[in-house]
């Protein structure tokens, strides 16, 4: 797992944390903040897992034709 995909994750637990304090207090600038941030960890996670997908295809691209 690269640096991409842990941060995403980082991001998205912090956002979700903030979320639900934003619920429990009824602060809706903070519940806000917390979706948000949460949705970006996704994104971000997603962008890394791809990253990785592409990069091990690459390798087995490359020993597949180093083998012939």
């Amino acid at each position: 797992m690269g640096q991409q995909e842990v941060g995403g994750k980082v991001k998205k637990t912090k956002g979700k944390m903030k979320e639900a304090v934003g619920i429990l207090s009824g602060n809706k600038k903070m519940e806000r903040e917390g979706s948000f941030q949460r949705a970006e960890g996704a994104v971000q996670e997603g962008l890394g897992q791809a990253r990785r997908k592409v990069g091990e295809v690459l390798t087995n691209l490359g020993k597949g034709i180093n083998k012939k």
